[in-house]
Formats: C-alpha cells, sequence, structure tokens
C-alpha cells in the first residue's frame, strides 16, 4: 500500500490474469483519511489499451473510492509475459463539496503552487486461474491396486485384489458366448428327438394304412403311396436341418 499526506493505495501494482481475446478488469481502492476533500486523476502510457473508470474523482474525507482499471482483450502473448505499461494517480486538494464536475486540470498543476501528490503502479500479467481438477466419483474404486508386501515375500490380500476384478472381467465376456453354444445344441437335440418321434408315429400310421388297404383292395391304395412321398420328403427336411 502506497501511504501518501492525501491518499492511500491498494495495490501498488495492477495485476491482470492474460487470457486472449477477453477483456480483464482489476480495482484500485484510494482511500482518504484526512478531513478534507481530495481529488483524483488516473493516467496511463498506454491510454488506448485501457480504460479506467473513473478516470477522475473526488474522494470524500475518511472515505474510500473504488477505481476499475480494464485491459482491453489481446490478440497475442506479449513477449516473456512482460508489460511496459505505468500508471499515474495523481491527488490535490479540493474545495468542500467539491464533486468530479468541479475538477479542473489546473488542479493538479504544480507550477500553480498546488500540492499534489503522484503514485506510479507498475502493471503486470499473471497467468489466468485455473479450474479445479473434477474428481470422478468412485476413484478410490477405480484407482490401480497397490500390493503391500511384507518382509518375507508374502502379497497381503487386502491390499492386492486386482487379479480377481480382472478375472471378473474376463469371464464376464467368455460366459455369454458358452450359453449361447450351450442353448444352441439343447436347441438342435430337442428338434431331433421330436423328428422321430414324429417319425415313428407317422410309420405306425402307415402301417395301419396299409394293413387296412390290404384288406379293402388286396393291394397298395394311391392314397399310401402319396402318403409315402410326402413324409419321405418332411423325413428329408427334418433329418437335414439337424
Amino acid at each position: 500500500m502506497s501511504t501518501g499526506d492525501l491518499l492511500s493505495i491498494e495495490p501498488q501494482e495492477l495485476q491482470f490474469p492474460l487470457e486472449l481475446k477477453k477483456q480483464i478488469s482489476c480495482s484500485l481502492q484510494l482511500s482518504n483519511k484526512t478531513d478534507d476533500y481530495v481529488a483524483f486523476k488516473v493516467k496511463t502510457t498506454n491510454p488506448k489499451k485501457y480504460c479506467v473508470r473513473p478516470n477522475t474523482g473526488v474522494v470524500l474525507p475518511h472515505s474510500a473510492c473504488d477505481v476499475i482499471v480494464t485491459m482491453q482483450a489481446q490478440k497475442e502473448f506479449p513477449p516473456d509475459m512482460q508489460c511496459k505499461d505505468k500508471f499515474l494517480l495523481q491527488s490535490a486538494l479540493a474545495n468542500p463539496g467539491a464533486t468530479a464536475k468541479d475538477i479542473t486540470p489546473e488542479m493538479f498543476n504544480k507550477e500553480s503552487g498546488n500540492h499534489v501528490e503522484e503514485s506510479k503502479l507498475r502493471v503486470s500479467y499473471v497467468p489466468p486461474p485455473q479450474p479445479p481438477s473434477p474428481v470422478r466419483e468412485g476413484s478410490e474404486e477405480g484407482s490401480s491396486p497397490r500390493a503391500s508386501v511384507s518382509d518375507n515375500g508374502t502379497v497381503h490380500m487386502s491390499d492386492y485384489t486386482a487379479p480377481a476384478s480382472r478375472a471378473f472381467v474376463e469371464r464376464a465376456h467368455v460366459e455369454p458366448e458358452d450359453n449361447s453354444s450351450e442353448a444352441l445344441i439343447s436347441k438342435l437335440m430337442e428338434e431331433k428327438k421330436s423328428a422321430v418321434q414324429q417319425n415313428n408315429k407317422l410309420q405306425q400310421e402307415l402301417e395301419f394304412l396299409r394293413r387296412e388297404g390290404n384288406k379293402s383292395h388286396g393291394g397298395i391304395p394311391f392314397l399310401y403311396v402319396i402318403v409315402v412321398g410326402v413324409i419321405g420328403i418332411l423325413l428329408g427336411y427334418i433329418l437335414k436341418r439337424t
């Protein structure tokens, strides 16, 4: 903090967390600990780069005033992150009840015999604040397993659980394939069994029809021939699938 007879200034160095293509602001606090009205004026060596609000004003007795300095958006980082810009804050006594409209350039003219104080402020760039790293839930469970080994080379199983976890993952990928194969084989066996049963049933019906045909006509009926052909086609299709 710079403490003069009229105003104290905090801070003495304007620090800007530099980010490209973004306006950045910082503030100055001017404190008046006197019983007088104090006028101030802010100047800079690079007026096109900065905007100061207010750049002139009056600080009431035993009061404080904030000045906001805004740096215009920059297109590129400066070499070595160094800044040569400077600010000059001038303060002078003002008439009681004075306001910003009553400030004139002559009030800060030392040659006129006025009591004028001047404070030079430096400018520096600082890295922008980094956002906190996100903490994922269950990070401890998903972290790398650690094994503690005693002096005799024994691994404590309470700390070393990674193999069981990996085995579970491997089984989770293998077991569905085995279950699928077993289900397919079981289904084919059931179909084959059903086909055999159906074949036996058809054989019995054919034998019955043959006997009935022999009794009635003394020969093989035409219906018997048709039924035999259909049965042969069905059996060939079913056995081919199995």
